[in-house]
């Protein structure tokens, strides 16, 4: 996997899930590894899906309108809080490609198909995502990784407000359906 800009999609997504710095930096100057992100964002929602079958979690569709709502959200997040609050120095483009990448480890999320090991499996990438994000962000922005677990805490935060204002918004009209019948 050495050289710059010419590794494969599953050799990127591998250096991101080990936490490469150099893979970081390979994808944020490289413009058309957009792309390549968002083919990771879509793949990694499916194996969750899939993960999810057995507790009744798994949606294909769902998860992939949530999975890029996701992404776009918290990229948009942390591009303003990186550039505006902390001073970092990246385009919007550059944090959707690295914390595209960041969500490589979440094609394990398909060993939540397995009693017991898939809940703990779960935590595991979850926690390993947020890793990875901090990594992505930092490279990034071109900050200290405290500016970067700062962003990425503020950035996950606001997220998780938009997934419940989504929900709510969601159920809404689906009791208000549920009283009229």
């Amino acid at each position: 996997m050495e050289g710059s800009g010419n590794r494969s999609l599953s050799e990127r997504m591998i250096g991101a899930a080990m936490l490469d710095v150099a893979v970081y930096e390979e994808v944020e100057h490289d413009e058309t590894a957009t792309s390549q992100a968002a083919i990771v964002v879509g793949i990694v929602a499916v194996c969750t899906a899939i993960g999810g079958l057995r507790d009744g979690t798994g949606g294909i569709l769902s998860g992939l309108i949530g999975a890029y709502l996701g992404w776009l959200v918290w990229s948009f997040v942390t591009y303003f809080i990186g550039v505006k609050l902390f001073e970092g120095t990246a385009t919007w483009g550059e944090l959707l490609r690295t914390i595209g990448f960041a969500q490589s480890p979440g094609v394990l999320s398909i060993l939540g198909i397995i009693p017991f090991l898939g809940s703990l499996a779960r935590l595991g990438i979850w926690i390993w995502i947020l890793v990875a994000g901090i990594v992505a962000i930092r490279q990034a922005l071109d900050f200290t990784t405290g500016k970067a677990i700062a962003t990425a805490g503020l950035g996950w935060l606001a997220l998780v407000l938009v997934g419940i204002l989504v929900a709510v918004l969601f159920r809404l009209p689906l009791a208000l359906m549920g009283a009229a019948g």
